[in-house]
């Protein structure tokens, strides 16, 4: 199952990175911290994709056995 986590956390966390940079890069007001808030961001598209990646491989898991 670790195998798949890791995998699906790759492009969880470069998704959730991703749109968390073009949020504050497209909001002006955030702009002017962009530097830090960007750090912030992909901090916490990191952590927030854990959860999520063994949520999604424990189901992608889940409907191969049964196939």
């Amino acid at each position: 199952m670790w195998k798949v986590a890791l995998l699906v956390h790759i492009v969880l966390m470069t998704v959730l990175m991703g749109a968390l940079v073009i949020a504050i890069v497209s909001v002006p007001a955030l702009a002017d911290q962009g530097m830090r808030l960007i750090l912030i961001a992909a901090a916490l598209g990191f952590v927030a994709a854990i959860p999520l990646s063994v949520y999604v491989s424990r189901r992608i898991l889940a409907l191969t056995r049964e196939a």
